[in-house]
């Protein structure tokens, strides 16, 4: 009897030892992947806006009795760069239009494509290589045009026209007849020194996070051969198959702009290196913040998604010209980057409780930075229908996406240069060259 309940004992042990921690992963990574959307992003944020209204948070004052002044400003910003006030979505093709040309369009025209859908997958190769290559370039860095428009250009924009310029010249497709395509393989042998000749970067013109971009591309070359299911089409793997798993999402021709966000999540979640995980998922741009408290493991996060919302916006173009209509842009959010954020510390609206925090430079994750990008999240969401009152305009026709591009990140950047002599962030934030 002593041994058979030793032996009964023992199946117990065996059976029910694995299945609490089994059941609690699946519960986290269900909590997990909760994160991955613009509705968490966007309910998140205002959980923190709520709580700096209560004067709850540890490093964040506001002053929404600065956010009138700021939303005429941004207004008098929109009207002198649009005066028709017909502003596109906020994007990153707006960044490949200089001086009048759409470098793009150019580029593109001058290509046979087998199809509509050949162009699309070629402008997606085009523009998540791109936007994933957009954080921060630092202040010393700038990109000439040589041999093309003579343009000398810094900061988002001359990231943009490097991008272009090297996915033109055929670097990352393995194809020789294609030069307008990115392959998996190319990008997994993409590595410092590659960018650094393709953005002319260099001890005289110092570019940031070089291993940091190099390292992305790499890891996204992986992912794209590891996911044939989003990225495979009849050739090999490419980011531009996204899009033709995007269109098989689409129902009588018309995708959310929230299903491309989270395809994309979905899809470009193991990209992000060092970043918190949930469960064993990958959380991306999503970072604890002492303030945020729930009964779930996933409430103590603040999910932001900069670079892959900026991407989802910078995908709807694409699609529209082929034919796939993106509906419900109002579900994306504002974006949790430094011209934004800037923009409403240097207009009073949101101030640091010690003021010599602007003076420190901080990690990505600390609790002060995680809380000021969620912040301004909430804020642009106040200040939307307020900019589109002072110009005149019901809210729907000028929605959030407007005003991004007319817009906050051109006010951010102009209050910037009136504030601080290099036209940089009110603080500095260490960069890996993977988020700003």
């Amino acid at each position: 009897m002593r041994v058979r309940r030793r032996w009964w004992d023992a199946i117990l042990t065996i059976i029910e030892s694995p299945i609490e921690p089994l059941a609690e992963q699946n519960s986290d990574a269900r909590g997990a992947r909760t994160l991955l959307s613009a509705d968490a992003v966007r309910s998140t944020a205002q959980r923190m806006l709520h709580m700096a209204l209560d004067d709850r948070l540890e490093h964040w004052r506001l002053d929404l009795d600065r956010l009138p002044a700021t939303a005429g400003f941004v207004a008098e910003v929109i009207v002198a760069r649009y005066p028709s006030l017909d502003v596109p979505l906020h994007s990153r093709w707006r960044h490949f239009v200089l001086e009048g040309r759409d470098l793009w369009a150019e580029a593109a025209q001058a290509a046979a494509w087998a199809s509509a859908a050949a162009r699309a997958r070629a402008a997606f190769d085009l523009v998540i290589m791109s936007v994933l290559l957009d954080a921060g370039a630092g202040a010393a860095w700038a990109f000439r045009d040589r041999g093309h428009t003579g343009l000398v250009l810094a900061r988002s924009e001359g990231l943009a026209l490097a991008s272009l310029r090297w996915f033109a010249s055929g670097a990352l497709s393995d194809r020789a007849a294609e030069p307008y395509r990115v392959d998996a393989a190319a990008l997994r042998r993409v590595d410092a020194p590659a960018i650094e000749r393709a953005f002319q970067a260099g001890e005289a013109n110092p570019l940031a996070g070089l291993q940091g971009r190099a390292a992305l591309l790499n890891r996204l070359g992986s992912i794209l051969e590891s996911r044939p299911d989003l990225f495979g089409i009849e050739d090999s793997p490419r980011p531009g198959g996204l899009f033709d798993s995007l269109c098989a999402r689409a129902v009588l021709g018309r995708l959310p702009a929230a299903t491309v966000l989270e395809t994309l999540l979905e899809a470009l979640g193991p990209i992000w290196e060092a970043r918190p995980r949930l469960g064993g998922v990958p959380l991306g741009d999503c970072w604890p913040h002492p303030a945020l408290v729930g009964p779930h493991p996933e409430d103590g996060y603040a999910p932001l998604h900069k670079l892959s919302q900026w991407l989802a916006y910078s995908l709807i173009e694409p699609l529209t010209d082929a034919g796939i209509a993106v509906c419900d842009v109002h579900e994306l959010t504002g974006l949790a980057e430094y011209r934004n954020g800037g923009l409403f510390i240097d207009m009073g609206v949101l101030m640091p409780r010690a003021m010599s925090s602007l003076s420190t430079v901080h990690a990505v994750e600390d609790p002060f930075v995680v809380g000021w990008r969620s912040l301004t999240v909430a804020l642009l969401d106040r200040l939307a229908p307020m900019v589109a009152s002072r110009l005149g305009l019901e809210a729907d026709f000028f929605p959030l996406a407007r005003m991004l591009e007319g817009g906050t990140w051109a006010a951010g950047r102009i209050v910037a240069r009136r504030t601080r002599a290099d036209g940089g962030p009110p603080f500095n934030v260490l960069s890996d060259g993977t988020v700003f």
